[in-house]
């Protein structure tokens, strides 16, 4: 009997979050540019398939995929009401730049418009773009997951295959590690929670 209604609230669940995920889709659509929310539906299956490989609920990962870049073409004055929500100081670089808070806004609607309230989930998507210290494992994988989506030019099958021969926190340092340098070597600058990521990530492999 305990087994059986177990199960019950397990489908239950799985009902609820295919739901909520299938209106953050719909939204996302009408809210990004078409080539954005294709890149979301790439993010999301990498994601389910880093999580199915690391062992972590695949509907999550897939959650935080489609959500993550919602509100990556709102405008900077909303972006920056949204995301003063969640009671975290801007970075100057942040400031300068306040498209950079898309996943910080997107978190914040996630949570008041779609009544999400999974920590990791929500922390996911907040943290996608830069990283950030002694992330949980769906938001390292949420992070990986947007750096390589097949999409991107640059990513082969030899490439994956090397990855996910990894351990999860192997895997999210060499992302992360290429990410660094690619900015570096465009003479960008790389933010603060990507260099705390990067030490988090270093003291763990």
């Amino acid at each position: 009997m305990v087994t059986k209604n177990k199960e019950q609230n397990e489908r239950k669940q799985e009902t609820g979050l295919a739901d909520i995920t299938e209106r953050v889709r719909i939204y996302t659509l009408a809210a990004v540019s078409r080539d954005r929310y294709e890149h979301s539906l790439r993010t999301a299956e990498m994601a389910v398939k880093l999580c199915k490989l690391y062992g972590i609920n695949a509907e999550r990962g897939r959650l935080a995929g489609i959500g993550h870049d919602m509100c990556k073409n709102m405008d900077d004055s909303l972006l920056v009401t949204l995301s003063s929500r969640d009671g975290r100081p801007f970075t100057q670089l942040e400031r300068n730049k306040p498209s950079l808070l898309h996943g910080r806004a997107a978190a914040v609607k996630m949570q008041e418009d779609f009544g999400i309230t999974d920590k990791e989930i929500l922390e996911a998507v907040a943290y996608h773009t830069f990283g950030g210290e002694d992330l949980c494992p769906l938001a390292k994988i949420l992070y990986a997951a947007d750096k390589i989506e097949p999409g991107r030019d640059y990513i082969t099958k030899s490439y994956l295959e090397r990855l996910f021969a990894l351990d999860l926190d192997s895997m999210v340092l060499t992302v992360l590690e290429e990410n660094i340098g690619f900015l570096q070597k465009k003479g960008k600058a790389v933010a603060p929670e990507s260099l705390l990521f990067l030490d988090s990530l270093k003291k763990r492999v």
